[in-house]
């Protein structure tokens, strides 16, 4: 019997390859498609007024009808946002690291890390390294692949797509209620940006939702606890196949 396609859509300012340490987890019982969000990876640099549909319209038509869609970070929005609109293709939903319904103190402080980036693009790349992997165990040649693939970024292109980052989770807030996919909303318990109260929040308002938050994981979860993030996510659809979507 065919696997069944599992597609993975990464964060804002990464690629696909930020995959690389789950894929092979997870390649025995799925079809893993990791594809790259226009403005990154091997795509095109997009214009600095870029938006959640059109990211997401960028991907959809390389994600098979049925899939099992899991995003991390801006990859998470742009998994909902087709979640929403393309229900066909999406079979359950994870999203990883994920924002949802910013408050206005969240809101600042994202703010505030977007005009870091449009007037200081090396300084908030570093920033971010620091926020995202400090006091991990991850090896320095993984922090550097990433610091490599940050720095790489057109820079208009990447604040485009940081903007959206910034404020789409009060564009899909609203409607996150219509999402009928079964979901899976995880994040680590050191993460600062995308937290636990706000996997906890998302998985309030999406309708067939669970939460899991991994122990001591920061941001880059996938990274840093890939065991964990497959383990997760392979236990969440298993369940889901029979029906089982209950929060825990």
């Amino acid at each position: 019997m065919d696997k069944p396609p599992l597609v993975l859509l990464h964060g804002v300012g990464l690629d696909r390859t930020m995959w690389e340490p789950v894929t092979a987890l997870l390649a025995d019982r799925f079809t893993v498609v990791a594809l790259d969000l226009p403005g990154h990876g091997a795509r095109r640099p997009v214009r600095g007024d870029v938006t959640l549909a059109e990211l997401a319209d960028g991907v959809a038509g390389h994600i098979p009808v049925g899939s099992h869609l899991a995003g991390f970070s801006l990859g998470a929005l742009v998994a909902q946002h087709i979640a929403l609109h393309r229900p066909e293709l999406t079979r359950t939903l994870t999203s990883v690291s994920s924002v949802c319904r910013r408050t206005p103190t969240e809101r600042a402080a994202v703010q505030a890390r977007l005009r870091n980036a449009e007037s200081d693009f090396a300084a908030s790349t570093g920033a971010s390294i620091e926020r995202w992997y400090a006091g991990t165990t991850v090896p320095h040649d993984v922090i550097d692949q990433t610091r490599a693939t940050l720095s790489a970024n057109d820079v208009d292109s990447f604040l485009g797509c940081y903007r959206v980052f910034a404020g789409a989770d009060a564009e899909l807030g609203p409607r996150l209620g219509d999402i009928t996919a079964p979901a899976l909303a995880m994040t680590g318990e050191n993460d600062l940006g995308s937290t636990p109260e706000m996997t906890h929040r998302l998985a309030a308002a999406l309708p067939s939702c669970r939460a899991v938050i991994v122990p001591g994981a920061r941001h880059m979860l996938p990274v840093e606890r890939p065991e964990a993030f497959a383990e997760a996510l392979t236990t969440f659809i298993t369940e889901s196949a029979h029906g089982d979507t209950a929060h825990v």
